[in-house]
């Protein structure tokens, strides 16, 4: 009987090349979600992004209008090249959130909240409370100026670069050396440079607090930078954030260009 059904397929070309090619545009696409920004968050359910990601092959179906499989090509080589294809798209673009979360990091290890530090069930991994402010803050400008149309915009052209049924990877089209190490270094840069307010402050209140220990070593210093920092940290957070979120949308639109 089953047999039978499969055997009834052959009659719908059509369909077969649709279906074979669908299996490797979702392949693609969760390897894209896997990395990607926004998407690629813990806190999602798998079948809410395995639902989205079906979604969007069958509309990619309908926009492609795939052809049938080459001969002699291998299924499984191609699921596995378009699920590493869609990985490598999706890590460019979470080179720029981890600025962000570099920058939150900064910015909470300054602050004194090291100890706050835990464990989150959601992302499954250790989150600070700055990070988690300033990711949540990224995630929304992110998707306020456009990020998941660009990324969409980019998954679509991907197909240009390369084809449902590729062969090689062209690494060379894909990953611009030289623009990547510009990314992965301003990292550290950039970020430095978002968290460099609330860094100073907290260092001027460390140079007082050192005067104030040589002055008068009967004070217990130690104990007021711990009460002092995350109020003036807190402070100064809550004075330059519209600043900040002007900062993030800038730095966003400017590396739009890489998708």
């Amino acid at each position: 009987m089953l047999e039978n059904i499969l055997a009834s397929f052959n009659n719908y070309p059509e369909f077969n090349a649709s279906l074979g090619a669908g299996l490797l545009i979702f392949a693609r696409f969760m390897g894209f979600i896997f990395m990607a920004p926004v998407l690629s968050r813990k806190d999602i359910p798998v079948l809410v992004k395995a639902s989205f990601a079906l979604l969007m092959t069958i509309t990619f179906i309908g926009i492609l209008s795939p052809e049938a499989a080459p001969p002699g090509t291998s299924l499984f080589l191609s699921i596995v090249l378009n699920a590493i294809f869609g990985i490598l798209i999706g890590y460019i673009g979470a080179l720029i959130f981890a600025t962000i979360n570099a920058a939150g990091d900064m910015v909470n290890t300054q602050m004194g909240l090291s100890s706050a530090v835990m464990f989150d069930p959601a992302s499954k991994e250790q989150s600070s409370v700055m990070g988690k402010l300033f990711g949540f803050i990224a995630t929304i400008i992110f998707i306020n100026v456009g990020g998941l149309y660009w990324m969409i915009s980019a998954f679509h052209r991907s197909f240009e670069i390369f084809p449902v049924y590729g062969r090689n990877l062209p690494l060379e089209k894909i990953l611009n050396m030289d623009y990547l190490i510009l990314l992965s270094g301003n990292v550290l840069f950039i970020g430095l440079q978002m968290a460099a307010p609330i860094l100073i402050a907290t260092l001027a209140m460390d140079v007082i607090l050192g005067i104030i220990s040589k002055i008068a070593p009967q004070v217990n210093v130690f104990q007021f930078s711990f009460l002092f920092k995350p109020l003036i940290g807190a402070a100064i957070v809550i004075i330059i954030l519209p600043l900040f979120i002007n900062i993030i949308n800038d730095y966003f639109l400017y590396y739009s260009k890489i998708y």
